[in-house]
């Protein structure tokens, strides 16, 4: 059943991305780094994404961008299916849909200056007269905190977390209602961490934005999110609100990421889950469950069936048949 409140719907989404090998450069195999994503986000939500790096995280969002072609699945945004949408329908769509991406060093074109980086897509899509382009563009800047004269810079001129308030106002000057955030800290200091989070937060309540926010850690996604989604190998295995995930974590991997978060008391007795084994190839996952491998409750029957992803109640989604929740 459609929900009206629901600004993006993900309906089994897959990316493969072929293999080739050979003089004759035939396919033999897939990459599945998205082997089947279903989930929704409300509007003015924050759906935070994390999982250990080669998950699938960053495909995830690019495919629901559409920067890649998805092998198959539906995505629902504002109801539309954007996967059947042609080159020119979906230009006008992005106006709507944007991204911060993850590396603020080469996510800018480093001839263009910011007045130029941030009104490309104004210009592009020609909304507006220059005096009002360069007004809006002024405008975002100053909601960014970025001072009026920077507008003649060069990306080169300025630090990390400058640049991401930049690729940020970038994504902000058309004005869109979704924004997916592809690790938009990971490459900062952690002091201009929590100075670009609250700017993404202060943002989200002064436009009414959804956000889908993508990390790989555990306490940065706390702070900003409304539910979490756990992502092992091309799945989620574990989906929540905020609060009921951290304090009522049912995956066994969801447990070991919590218990990797620094504890600050020295003195606190922290129990540390330690994962055996390596992340397996998405190219040649395991059978059954593909965590198996590596958790500490597999048995025989991990190995011959995959684990329905199933609501064990509170809007606790969880692909574990040994997950049961505390009563």
């Amino acid at each position: 059943m459609e929900d009206k409140n629901n600004i993006l719907e993900v309906n089994n989404l897959k990316q493969y991305f072929p293999i080739r090998s050979g003089v004759f450069q035939h396919v033999t195999g897939y990459v599945k780094a998205v082997d089947g994503v279903s989930f929704n986000i409300k509007r003015g939500e924050t759906l935070g994404v994390v999982g250990e790096s080669g998950c699938g995280k960053s495909t995830l969002g690019r495919s629901i961008m559409r920067l890649y072609n998805m092998t198959s699945g539906q995505v629902l945004f504002n109801h539309e299916d954007i996967s059947r949408l042609n080159h020119h329908q979906l230009r006008q769509k992005r106006l709507q849909m944007q991204m911060v991406f993850q590396d603020p060093y080469s996510s800018l074109d480093p001839r263009m200056t910011v007045g130029q980086i941030i009104s490309e897509a104004l210009v592009d899509h020609r909304l507006g007269s220059k005096e009002q382009i360069h007004k809006r563009v002024l405008d975002t800047m100053n909601l960014c905190g970025l001072p009026s004269y920077y507008i003649n810079r060069y990306p080169h001129e300025f630090s990390g977390g400058q640049r991401q308030r930049i690729g940020i106002a970038r994504s902000l000057a058309v004005d869109p209602s979704f924004i997916i955030c592809d690790e938009p800290v990971s490459a900062l200091d952690v002091s201009i961490q929590s100075q670009i989070i609250n700017l993404l937060s202060d943002l989200q309540k002064e436009k009414d934005l959804s956000y889908m926010f993508i990390s790989h850690d555990l306490s940065v996604v706390e702070y900003i999110s409304n539910r979490v989604a756990v992502m092992y190998l091309g799945n989620f295995v574990e989906m929540a609100p905020k609060d009921e995930l951290y304090n009522n974590p049912l995956h066994p991997y969801t447990k070991a990421l919590l218990s990797a978060i620094p504890v600050p008391d020295p003195k606190s007795k922290h129990n540390r889950i330690i994962l055996k084994g390596d992340l397996p190839s998405p190219a040649n996952p395991p059978s059954g469950c593909k965590f198996r491998t590596r958790c500490p409750i597999a048995c025989e029957q991990c190995a011959k069936k995959i684990p329905e992803y199933r609501n064990v109640g509170n809007d606790h989604f969880v692909a574990c048949p040994f997950a049961k929740p505390n009563v």
